[in-house]
């Protein structure tokens, strides 16, 4: 059975100390739900901005079914990369996943395909999970290409990967014109992407692969459609924006399941 996941993408949001207190009413809520012990409930993962991840990971050790992960990490193990962090730093705050190809960091930061490679496979080699980015433009969806440019993100930027490697990668569809606008894509259409996604797996690599690999929506998802929006046979969680910055509204999308 696949791993169901609620994940916080709190960006570039949170002072060192408010990051500490939205992590502690997190975990309290996982403690108080005994979430961390039943069977089918959805793990937590905390993307948090770099200053945080030594703090937030070193408060999360131990328990079961929270963990943490960086918003990005570099293409190159070492070196004179000023202001890049990399994927050894990554693993040894006890960080266990990290965003690869956020639609911010292709928009705003022009990361390629080819870049994002580069980045997964140097997030396997540290034992980090990739949770890899893909979706669509507003334009793109228009013009009805939104199955193309996603198989096109898969094929360039995951399905170079072995059966055993694409094995440890979260797949995260996020429609782009969804992200930040309070526009959600309907359940119906969130449904028929991941599908999509879970078809082209089928055919790269097996059935068992497919129906093994998590994949997660994210995109507007919030404490009142989160519960809709996983109730889709193919949604598995959410990787959250806004809302993950918040711990009631937070906590709520965590219980939608």
């Amino acid at each position: 059975m696949r791993k169901k996941i609620v994940a916080g993408n709190w960006k570039m949001n949170l002072k060192l100390e408010e990051g500490m207190q939205l992590s502690s009413e997190i975990v309290e809520f996982v403690k108080n739900n005994h979430l961390e012990t039943l069977a089918g409930k959805p793990g937590v993962v905390m993307f948090t901005p770099f200053v945080h991840l030594t703090s937030v990971a070193d408060f999360t050790a131990g328990i079961k079914g929270v963990e943490v992960g960086a918003q990005n990490c570099y293409t190159e193990e070492k070196g004179a990369f000023t202001g890049e962090v990399s994927a050894e730093m990554i693993e040894s705050t006890g960080a266990t996943h990290v965003l690869v190809g956020h639609s911010e960091r292709r928009s705003f930061f022009g990361e390629t395909d080819e870049v994002l490679a580069k980045k997964t496979e140097i997030a396997l080699k540290h034992a980090l999970t990739p949770v890899f980015c893909c979706g669509e433009v507003l334009d793109e969806r228009n013009a009805e290409k939104h199955f193309e440019v996603v198989k096109k993100q898969l094929h360039k930027g995951l399905f170079w990967l072995s059966e055993e490697e694409f094995s440890k990668v979260v797949i995260a569809y996020e429609p782009v014109w969804a992200i930040g606008t309070g526009v959600t894509a309907s359940p119906a259409q969130a449904q028929e992407m991941h599908a999509f996604i879970r078809q082209i797996i089928r055919e790269k690599y097996n059935d068992k692969t497919a129906d093994d690999t998590t994949i997660l929506y994210g995109g507007s998802c919030n404490a009142k459609n989160a519960a809709e929006l996983f109730a889709n046979e193919d949604v598995d969680g959410g990787l959250i924006g806004g809302a993950s910055l918040k711990a009631e509204d937070f906590c709520t999308i965590i219980k939608s399941f």
